[in-house]
């Protein structure tokens, strides 16, 4: 099973965020940012389902175990011979893993809770000399601006950005964003896929915001504005609000240029092959271990 472990927990993960990165502004933002967290999510779940079979190796090589449930211990251990510390070191991770996801999904739920999710809908002026500007997803969602953030735009800045926060809202981006996040939290090494799912979020906000404006200029200079004004604001950025930090830039970059061109839409497919790969070994991985399982009850 070391195979397994080696490909599905050690070399895919590192693997998609090659992928990843070499598809940056290649695609269509809005189809890139769903495949992408998608495949995160698939790649961090088959990895936990190798580590839930490697620790349960692990448990089925105790003696006492093996005579609780009829087994012999010594056929299990034999099978992991010469890297007998693979299904402990599985067992570790498995559990600093879940142990991750619990409390990344705690956390996702207490800020959702922040804000009631049958709240008014539409827009919400908050008095609050802070620059904040986010949206709230619920049914209905809604978009919460301060004061504060009001004040320093211009009208039509202040459109752009109730059309950027509102393309959140109308794509569900906060599922994207939390599933990667929680793929993240299985998976340390998908930080930079869940990075980018962040950024590909927004990505396709603006430019769902560009259509429905017909004006890219005006855009980009209200998310220019909006970022550096909410910049450090952790509730913001919690919710995904248009301060993504570093990548703010770079958007605006690509807004201030007409429509960037993308590659084919089949090259969408390749995170999908890795996860798919991942899934396969995963399949071989379950089987390897019922077949070793019968052997051991002989």
């Amino acid at each position: 099973m070391f195979d397994h472990f080696l490909w599905s927990v050690v070399i895919v993960p590192p693997l998609a965020v090659i992928v990843v990165r070499l598809l940056a502004d290649r695609l269509p933002p809005g189809p890139a940012a769903a495949v992408v967290a998608w495949s995160a999510v698939t790649v961090a779940a088959t990895s936990t389902i190798n580590l839930l079979l490697l620790s349960a190796h692990a448990l089925a090589q105790v003696p006492a175990i093996g005579r609780l449930f009829g087994w012999s211990a010594a056929v299990v251990a034999r099978d992991t011979a010469g890297v007998e510390w693979v299904p402990w070191l599985s067992l570790a991770l498995l559990t600093g893993g879940l142990t991750s996801v619990a409390w990344r999904w705690r956390r996702q739920r207490r800020v959702l809770a922040l804000v009631p999710p049958d709240g008014p809908g539409g827009l919400v002026m908050l008095p609050d000399d802070a620059p904040r500007a986010f949206a709230v997803p619920g049914d209905p969602g809604h978009v919460v601006v301060t004061t504060g953030m009001r004040g320093l735009l211009t009208d039509d800045q202040f459109e752009a950005l109730l059309a950027h926060e509102n393309a959140h809202l109308a794509e569900h981006h906060h599922r994207l964003a939390r599933a990667a996040e929680l793929a993240v939290a299985a998976h340390p090494a998908l930080w930079w896929v869940g990075k980018h799912v962040d950024y590909l979020i927004e990505r396709a906000a603006d430019e769902r915001a560009a259509a429905h404006l017909g004006n890219r200029r005006t855009l980009a200079h209200a998310i220019g504005v909006a970022a550096l004004a909410g910049a450090g604001s952790p509730f913001a950025a919690a919710l995904h609000a248009a301060v993504p930090g570093g990548v703010v830039p770079r958007r605006v970059a690509l807004l201030l240029r007409p429509r960037p061109q993308v590659a084919p839409a089949v090259f969408v497919l390749l995170p999908v092959l890795v996860a798919l790969s991942s899934v396969i070994w995963t399949g071989e991985a379950t089987l390897d271990l019922i077949q070793l399982m019968t052997a051991a009850w002989r």
